[in-house]
């Protein structure tokens, strides 16, 4: 059998190199609405090292001047490989400073909506594209046209807000056209993509079924056996069918109770999985294991690690317990749920990124882990997952579950993780989303959930003074879950919903709500 293929030499890809803009994720995004695979690497990437040719590449908004001593800038190579380039606000900057180094600071910073006037209408890359409102966000600007290049648009405050060569398909923008706020941006992007690099654009969720399947096939073998990491949400269960349809009965879940789990999380999802989809499980008990090694434990990273190494330990002394299938079989693989998202945050690079924290499924395993990690949602963002799960028949209401962390109520718990505490942050969040479903509320909201404050507040309770603690909620509203704004209820909600869990779990004095968006805060709180 042939090795397998990655996503990106099956379908054209579109190479965006990140220079660690907030809107970096948004290109990629805008691209796959096209139909077209996009892939996102750090702007560090050497082109001798992919194992893959791009059919064009788009350099990214960033951070930094170009000028800066430390300013990152891009593999040179690039220019060699004879593909469509797009440079995007630092990405255009760096275009000019490696064709002439015609870029400075600008008298005042732009950033807002500004109007483009298109002054080169022949231009591919503005096809059907007018005058129309852009999202600025600079500080520095070109201050002469590179070497080679002409002026395609310009704007009150940027006399190169757009530009090309005039011989090469090398393009260059001020502005940022994957933002919403870019009135006709995404078809700025369409351009490039399907008329300038030549993309097939046959990205869908139906060829990645096939393609995926095959290539799981290809990398377990005729014979190996793999054990599934399953949680009950949408990424694990998706997962875990997907392999179930590639490789059947050589697939085993578990589920691994880690004491920090939902309500009744580990007997739902074993009605859900086993009779549901047909998918072999086996449910470990472990949550005794798991609370004792994060006694004392306060750091969230901290958290997350333990919880991640724990975990592997737990799924390694399992798997060795699991009888195959088939004789001569053996486990070689572990099945995680990992998305897009999540590998795009816990991207660290010297230059513009920073990792934000670690996702339990990404920055948590071990180095010697002995199982061999397969990731077959490892390219998808979460409403391409959710596409794909009702392709392969998972229940209405499973596909649409809000997501759940790797790490479970441990990072919902602020400060250090008991029983008791976990008990408390289960209950409130149990019955804050039993709500939000009775008053229609859930599919409208991406995710919610309720932490546990290590802090005390002073309460009255039947004529008594009490000292407990405080719950704050979260709910967001978000496509790709890279940014997000907070969900507004309606006040008559969150003062049932309040009412409710200051009267229903003990220990609870006080409930706030959390309205900050993302950025600048992250979804979680740890």
């Amino acid at each position: 059998m042939s090795a397998p293929e990655e996503v990106s030499q099956v379908f054209d890809t579109v190479l965006v190199l990140d220079f660690g803009s907030q809107y970096s994720h948004l290109i990629t995004r805008r691209l796959r609405e096209f139909n077209v695979y996009a892939e996102m690497l750090p702007c560090t990437q050497k082109i001798k090292d992919l194992t893959w040719k791009p059919k064009g590449i788009i350099l990214s908004g960033g951070p930094y001047s170009v000028f800066a001593e430390d300013a990152p800038h891009v593999d040179h190579d690039i220019f060699d490989l004879g593909v469509p380039i797009l440079g995007i606000c630092y990405g255009m900057q760096e275009l000019a400073w490696i064709n002439g180094k015609g870029v400075a600071r600008g008298d005042k910073r732009e950033y807002g909506p500004a109007v483009i006037n298109v002054e080169d209408k022949t231009s591919p890359l503005f096809k059907d594209v007018d005058n129309s409102t852009v999202w600025m966000s600079h500080h520095d600007k070109l201050s002469s046209l590179p070497t080679g290049f002409k002026t395609i648009a310009t704007s009150t405050n940027s006399p190169f807000a757009a530009i090309g060569h005039a011989e090469k398909p090398i393009f260059g923008l001020q502005f940022h056209p994957e933002v919403t706020h870019s009135v006709q941006g995404k078809f700025l992007l369409r351009n490039f993509a399907i008329d300038i690099c030549k993309c097939k654009n046959d990205w869908s969720m139906e060829n990645f079924i096939d393609t995926e399947i095959s290539r799981i096939r290809a990398l377990v073998g005729p014979t190996a056996e793999v054990i599934g990491a399953v949680s009950g949400g949408v990424d694990s269960t998706v997962a875990a069918k997907l392999m179930t349809e590639a490789i059947g009965d050589r697939f085993h879940a578990i589920l691994v109770d880690n004491g920090v789990l939902r309500l009744n999380e580990a007997a739902n999802v074993k009605k859900t999985l086993t009779e549901g989809l047909g998918i072999d499980l086996t449910v470990i008990d472990a949550s005794e294991e798991f609370l004792g090694k994060l006694k004392g434990i306060t750091d969230p990273e901290k958290k997350r690690k333990i919880i991640g190494h724990t975990f592997i330990h737990v799924f390694e002394r399992e798997a060795a317990k699991i009888k195959p299938s088939h004789e001569g079989e053996e486990i070689e693989f572990l099945l995680q749920g990992t998305l897009y998202p999540d590998v795009i945050e816990s991207i660290s690079f010297k230059g513009p990124s920073q990792t934000i924290k670690t996702h339990h499924n990404v920055g948590g395993l071990l180095d010697d882990m002995k199982l061999k990690l397969i990731e077959p949602l490892r390219e998808l963002f979460k409403d391409e997952v959710r596409h794909l799960g009702e392709l392969l028949g998972i229940s209405h209401d499973l596909v649409w579950r809000h997501p759940f962390p790797g790490p479970g109520i441990a990072i919902r718990v602020l400060g250090e993780v008991t029983k008791e505490q976990v008990e408390i942050a289960r209950k409130a969040d149990h019955i804050y989303i039993e709500e939000i479903k009775k008053f229609g509320l859930y599919e409208k909201i991406s995710q919610a959930f309720a932490c546990l404050l290590p802090v005390k507040t002073v309460g009255v309770m039947g004529d008594q003074r009490v000292y407990e603690q405080v719950i704050a909620l979260r709910a967001i509203e978000t496509i790709d879950f890279m940014t997000a704004d907070w969900f507004v209820f309606e006040a008559k909600f969150l003062k049932h919903v309040s009412s409710r869990i200051v009267n229903e779990v003990d220990g609870v004095a006080r409930v706030v709500y959390d309205i900050t968006s993302k950025p600048p805060a992250t979804v979680e709180w740890e």
